[in-house]
Formats: C-alpha cells, structure tokens, sequence
C-alpha cells in the first residue's frame, strides 16, 4: 500500500511539474513512475520499482527526446528579439572607447554600442543587430 501511494504522489508532482513548465522535462519521469505504479500493483519488491522507474525514464528520454525537440517548435521570440533588424536613432554619439552612445528604438532610449568599433555620430539611423540585455548592437545604415 505505501509503494502506491509513494508512486501515486511521484506521478501527481511530476504530472504538475510537466504542467506548470510545458518544456517536456519530466514527461519522461511521470511514465516511469506510471510503470512503477503499475509494478507495486503487482506487489514486485521496492527495488525492482525503483529499477522500472529509473530505467523506463532513462529509455524514454534517451529515444524520444530527439524526436519531440526536432517535431515541437514552439518558440516565440521575445519582444526584444522581434527588435533586431529595426532601424534606430542615435541620441548621442556612440564611441566604444569612451562608453558613450544611446539611440532611441520604438520611442524608448537605449545605451547603444558599436558593432565594428565605429564612432557613429548624432541623429545617425543605424541597424539594430543584437540587443544584449540594456544595450543596442548597431551599425550604421
């Protein structure tokens, strides 16, 4: 009765973990835990439960991961990612060397940075080519 109910609250925390996550992480363990539960129906000793589960897990991951990862793109850019490409303003001088530079993007003022090292004056328009954390990658356009 206590292998059950030890599979029974495995299965129900990696069932709610898979839900609150949806990245396909602990699938893999919540089938091992099903097969298990099923093995402690059966009444099979603690270790050979142990053993399914872990085993099971590991099977599953290793030949159905690839397969998910490679048929599940579900991946949505995020709103600084769909900002790359994007034409900006340069408010003040950009100069690498002395740490100066900001640009205005969609109405919102930036610290911008020099891909190729250049000085990009005042009321330049540049290319945002990458957007690392608070600062605008640009080149002139």
């Amino acid at each position: 009765m206590f292998e059950l109910i030890l599979w029974g609250v495995v299965l129900a925390i990696l069932i709610i973990a898979e839900l609150s996550t949806a990245q396909m992480v602990s699938i893999w363990f919540a089938v091992g835990a099903i097969g298990a539960f099923i093995a402690a129906l059966f009444s099979i000793p603690l270790i050979w439960q142990f053993t399914i589960f872990t085993l099971l897990s590991i099977l599953l991951l290793i030949f159905t991961r690839p397969i998910f990862s490679k048929t599940v793109k579900d991946y949505t850019p995020t709103n600084s990612e769909l900002d790359i490409g994007k034409t900006a303003v340069i408010i003040e001088d950009v100069d690498n060397l002395k740490g100066t530079g900001r640009a205005t993007l969609n109405g919102v003022d930036w610290i911008a940075v020099s891909k190729n090292n250049e000085t990009i004056p005042e009321g330049s328009i540049v290319i945002v080519e990458d957007i690392q954390g608070s600062k605008l990658l640009v080149s002139i356009k």
